[in-house]
């Protein structure tokens, strides 16, 4: 008999969360109550509602986490400019420590006495779920199917769902798509099939957000972003809210080309695993943010930044997002941004996203210094003779020992 009476699970409405369903009814004999996050993957997310009825589920949650999303998880994230190995902007990644977040709620609202995903025991997304959910609430059971099932083909999940009678609603009128695909605002995600050899070009017709750079406009599209306090709060003059500033980068850099990456990353659990992504608006506000931080922010905070990105950029990737050392970066991040405000201007063409021009009130250019004119007196060139002798003693001292450089 299983001590799990009740357990909460991810639940998108495809084939394989419907198949975790009846499968936990079965294996564990226990009520199951389905959860659904809309984070701007793009579908309709209350058909979910339909099929989990179906399924003989009493309490359903279609949550709408947009706003959320966006402003608790991806602007901070890109308050440090956050890329993981030099390319990846993280979109799945982020997207994890709100999902079990609202698990666990949701677990401890219903008195439910485990959590469930359809995370599969190759990838990273279980890591992700289970250690948020473990620093959410320590002693949670976690139930993860494909760890347990022998259902491990999709021959065996078509015909668990026809012994079921489990309905599958998209083989009579709809392609499947050949790739194992994950959206949300942020970003979308393809990786299995051709995608699989790393030689092998992804096809066009897989892109689903971005035209191909070749095809985009002729003409380039100019767009001015107002960011204060390291957030985009508007575009083009007019505010909104940050899940609709990324809504509205997305379709830009979407109709410019702009977003597409094709990379073989190191999985936390041992892989490399290749996979192809589309981050239209990320990739704007990256290039934008690091604009208006050129003007605004001190030089050696900056170059600290650029330093513990890299670190903050892993604790993500690898689903430490509740954890001590992820809050303690982001505290010395988000210090950092008390003056990252002003506005920059982006001229988007045939794929690419560059800044034409950036202010602030906030500048730390000051141009009697730094031009290249006459400056009134404002630097004395006479101080740099100083500086350069100093910094290079160490380097004189040790050639005056015979330890030259070369």
């Amino acid at each position: 008999m299983s001590d799990v009476k009740k357990v909460v699970l991810a639940y998108s409405g495809g084939l394989d969360t419907s198949v975790i369903v009846k499968w936990l009814q079965e294996t564990y004999d226990c009520e199951v109550v389905t959860f659904t996050a809309d984070i701007g993957q793009g579908e309709e997310v209350e058909p979910a509602r339909a099929k989990a009825q179906a399924l003989g589920v009493k309490e359903i949650y279609i949550e709408d986490l947009r706003e959320e999303f966006v402003r608790d998880y991806v602007y901070p994230m890109f308050r440090a400019n956050t890329i993981y190995e030099g390319e990846y902007l993280l979109g799945t990644s982020i997207a994890r420590p709100l999902i079990t977040k609202r698990l666990i709620d949701i677990a401890n609202e219903t008195g439910a006495d485990a959590i469930a995903h359809g995370a599969t025991g190759k990838g990273n997304d279980q890591v992700r779920f289970e250690l948020g959910a473990y620093a959410l609430k320590p002693g949670v059971k976690v139930i993860a199917p494909w760890r347990e099932w022998d259902l491990t083909s999709r021959e065996k999940l078509m015909a668990y769902c026809e012994a079921h009678e489990i309905p599958v609603d998209f083989a009579a009128n709809k392609k499947k798509s050949p790739y194992s695909m994950d959206a949300n605002l942020l970003h979308i995600s393809y990786e299995g099939g051709i995608l699989e050899d790393p030689w092998a070009e992804a096809e066009e017709d897989m892109w689903r957000w971005s035209v191909s750079p070749e095809a985009a406009p002729d003409t380039p599209t100019y767009v001015e972003l107002t960011f204060e306090q390291g957030d985009i709060v508007a575009i083009d003059g007019e505010r909104l809210k940050p899940h609709e500033v990324l809504s509205k980068l997305n379709a830009l850099g979407g109709d410019n080309g702009i977003g597409r990456l094709d990379i073989v990353e190191n999985r936390y659990v041992g892989m490399k695993s290749r996979g192809c992504y589309e981050t239209p608006g990320g990739n704007i506000m990256l290039r934008a943010h690091r604009a208006i931080e050129s003007l605004t922010l001190d030089r050696e905070a900056a170059h600290l930044k650029d330093e513990l990105m890299p670190k903050y950029a892993e604790v993500i990737y690898n689903g430490y997002w509740w954890s001590p050392e992820r809050k303690a970066l982001q505290a010395a991040i988000d210090e950092t941004q008390q003056h990252v405000s002003g506005v920059v201007r982006m001229k988007l063409y045939k794929g690419s996203a560059t800044v034409a021009g950036r202010k602030s009130d906030q500048s730390l250019f000051d141009e009697s210094i730094a031009t290249f004119e006459d400056d009134a007196g404002a630097y004395d060139q006479k101080d740099a003779e100083g500086f350069i002798k100093l910094n290079a003693l160490r380097l004189r001292i040790a050639a005056s020992k015979g330890r030259n450089a070369r």
